[in-house]
């Protein structure tokens, strides 16, 4: 069997955070595009609510698979390569 480790742990985050359908989407946009702001990211994907958009990347933030950059009052996202390589490959596909 299977240690719980914290490497398992880290898995079932960012599995969790990308088995939601407008989760995996945003990911899947930041890998294409990289530095995008809330906003930006917001009209790219046109059906998200703003303080639902903010839930989501605070999701993809917290289990490590975003990276966020603040410049003034905005935060620009993207996806941090490493973490993404080791646990979801198929995003850098």
């Amino acid at each position: 069997m299977l240690e719980d480790t914290e490497e398992v742990r880290q898995a079932v985050r960012v599995y969790k955070a990308l088995g939601e359908p407008t989760r995996l989407k945003i990911a899947m946009l930041l890998t294409e595009e990289r530095n995008l702001c809330c906003s930006d990211i917001g009209s790219k994907l046109e059906t998200v609510a703003g303080s639902t958009l903010s839930h989501h990347l605070k999701q993809l933030t917290d289990c490590g698979l975003l990276n966020l950059r603040k410049d003034g009052t905005y935060i620009y996202y993207s996806v941090n390569h490493e973490m993404a390589h080791k646990y979801a490959p198929y995003l850098l596909a």
